[in-house]
């Protein structure tokens, strides 16, 4: 087993205004994200099964011609190979869970 303190954990800025802390396992990887207001992920797809789970604050997903608007204790299951994006309408926090591991993460 191994331990983590995710609030010494020093972030990196993946896309403009999209800051992360990462943990990973043989299997899957956490996410904890700080998404600045405005700022957008663009549209991707990846082979990873992510889950969203809105902790504050409002963010945006479309995919699949939907549009999803997430505050806390909202979450999403974005399956593996679907495109979407992400926009911050509020400053927020979002958890992610991705499995298989995220590699680029690391």
């Amino acid at each position: 087993m191994e331990h983590f303190d995710t609030s010494k954990m020093v972030s990196r800025e993946v896309v403009k205004g999209v800051h992360g802390k990462f943990v990973h396992s043989p299997h899957m990887t956490m996410a904890w994200w700080l998404i600045e207001e405005g700022a957008q992920l663009p549209e991707h797809s990846h082979e990873h099964e992510q889950v969203v789970n809105v902790v504050e604050g409002t963010l945006e997903i479309s995919a699949e011609g939907r549009k999803w608007t997430l505050g806390p204790g909202s979450v999403l299951v974005i399956p593996s190979g679907v495109p979407h994006l992400a926009r911050g309408v509020t400053e927020c926090r979002v958890i992610d869970a991705f499995c298989p591991a995220r590699e680029d993460y690391k």
